[in-house]
C-alpha cells in the first residue's frame, strides 16, 4: 500500500510539474504572439510592414513561423520544467552521495527528510536502514563481547567442579594411599566428588537446554495447562529446600482454577527456576510469596523473596545469561547463572513477558503469559 502510493504521488506529482511548464509555455505564446500582432499592426498602419513579420501574421509564408513559435514553445517547456524539478533534482543528488557514503562503510551518515513526497521517504527509508546497519553492527559487536565472556564464565564454572572431582579421586586410587584412608574419610571425599559431578551434570544440563531455546531448536508441545495446580505441586517439590534454608511458603490466587494454552514442560521449567532462585537468594527473609492474577486475557504470576536488595542498575541484567549479583560466583549458593537466562528465553516463546523489581517490600519476578497462546502466531524461533 505505501508503494502504490508513492508511486501516485511521483506520478502526480510529475502530471502537475507537465501542467505547470505547458501553462507557461502557452502563457509566452500567447504573450508572444499577441504583442507581435500589435506591432505588425502597428507597421502596417505605416506602411512599414516587414517580411519577418509577415511569417507570424498568415498568408502562404506562415508555416516556418508556426515552426518557429512550436520551437519556442518546447524551449520555455523544457526550460519551466527543468526549473520545477531542480529542487527534486538536487535532493536526489544529495541521496545518492548518502548512498555513496553508506556503501563506503560512513553509517553515521544522515539525510535532512524534506517534504512529503517519494524522495523524502527515499530519504527517510535511508536514514532509517543506516540506524538499522549501527544497530546490527553494535549487536554483533555485544554479541562478540558476550561469546568471549561466555567462553571463560564456561571454562570457569566446569573447571572448578572438575577440578575438585580429579582431586578428590587422585587422593582415593593413587598410589595405594586410599587403602590407608579411613572408610569415614572415603566416604567423605566420595560424597564431596559425588556432589560436584552433579554439579557439573547440572550446569551442562542448563548450557545444553539455553542454547537449544536460543536457536529455537525446542519443538513445543502445546496443551491446555492448569496454572494454579501446577505452581501448588511445585512449591510441594520443593518443600525439602523450603525446610533446609527454614522458608515458608504461601500461594495466593485470585482464582480457584486459571487454564491457559502452553507447554507445560517449558512452563515448569520456567517456575522451578524462579522459585530456586527465590530459595538461594531469598532465604534471609524466611518467606517466599508467589501470587497469581488472572484477567480474561492475561494471566500474572509473581515470585517474591525477601532476602538482600538488587541494586537497580543491576535489575536489567538479571536475565543476561552467566550474571550473577553475587560476582565472585561462588558455589554456594549452587547457581549456574543460566537459570533466569532460560526462565526469559521461556518467556519470550510464549510471547509473555518477564520483569525483575527490588526494594526494601521485596525482590520480585513477575511473568505475564496469554491465557490464550497461539503458536502459530507468535515468532519464538527468534530469540536470545
Amino acid at each position: 500500500m505505501k508503494d502504490k502510493d508513492l508511486s501516485r504521488r511521483f506520478y502526480g506529482r510529475m502530471a502537475a510539474n507537465i501542467a505547470y511548464s505547458t501553462l507557461i509555455a502557452c502563457m509566452v505564446e500567447i504573450f508572444l504572439m499577441t504583442n507581435l500582432s500589435i506591432i505588425a499592426g502597428y507597421l502596417e498602419g505605416t506602411g512599414k510592414e516587414s517580411r519577418l513579420f509577415a511569417l507570424f501574421m498568415g498568408g502562404q509564408e506562415s508555416l516556418p513561423g508556426i515552426l518557429i513559435c512550436v520551437i519556442i514553445g518546447i524551449l520555455v517547456f523544457s526550460v519551466a520544467f527543468l526549473c520545477l524539478q531542480h529542487r527534486s533534482m538536487q535532493y536526489m543528488g544529495k541521496i545518492c552521495a548518502a548512498v555513496r557514503n553508506i556503501s563506503e562503510g560512513d553509517l553515521n551518515t544522515a539525510i535532512d527528510v524534506m517534504g512529503d513526497d517519494e524522495l523524502s521517504a527515499m530519504a527517510a527509508d535511508l536514514n532509517k536502514m543506516a540506524a538499522d546497519i549501527r544497530e546490527l553492527m553494535e549487536r554483533e559487536r555485544e554479541s562478540e563481547r558476550t561469546k568471549n565472556e561466555l567462553i571463560t564464565n564456561i571454562a570457569h564454572d566446569l573447571r572448578t567442579p572438575l577440578t575438585s572431582i580429579i582431586g578428590y579421586l587422585e587422593l582415593l586410587s593413587s598410589k595405594g594411599k586410599s587403602s590407608r584412608l579411613p572408610d569415614e574419610v572415603q566416604k567423605k571425599y566420595i560424597d564431596i566428588a559425588y556432589t560436584k559431578a552433579k554439579r557439573l551434570e547440572k550446569l551442562i544440563e542448563d548450557l545444553f537446554g539455553f542454547t537449544k531455546m536460543t536457536y529455537g531448536k525446542v519443538a513445543m508441545k502445546v496443551a491446555k495447562v492448569d496454572l494454579i495446580k501446577l505452581l501448588g505441586q511445585l512449591l510441594e517439590e520443593f518443600y525439602p529446600s523450603f525446610a533446609d534454608k527454614n522458608l515458608t511458603y504461601e500461594l495466593t490466587s485470585n482464582v480457584t482454577s486459571l487454564m491457559v494454552t502452553a507447554d507445560a514442560d517449558l512452563i515448569a521449567r520456567l517456575f522451578d527456576n524462579l522459585i530456586n532462585n527465590a530459595i538461594k537468594y531469598g532465604a534471609e527473609g524466611k518467606r517466599i510469596l508467589v501470587k497469581v492474577h488472572s484477567t480474561e486475557d492475561v494471566a500474572t504470576v509473581s515470585v517474591t523473596n525477601y532476602g538482600h536488595v538488587i541494586p537497580k542498575e543491576e535489575l536489567p541484567l538479571l536475565f543476561n545469561k552467566f550474571y550473577r549479583v553475587e560476582q565472585s560466583r561462588s558455589v554456594s549458593t549452587g547457581g549456574t547463572g543460566l537459570g533466569l537466562a532460560i526462565a526469559k528465553n521461556i518467556v519470550d516463546m510464549h510471547g509473555g513477558t518477564i520483569q525483575a523489581s527490588s526494594d526494601l517490600d521485596g525482590t520480585v519476578f513477575t511473568v505475564r503469559l496469554k491465557v490464550h497462546f497461539d503458536i502459530n502466531k507468535e515468532n519464538f524461533g527468534k530469540l536470545g
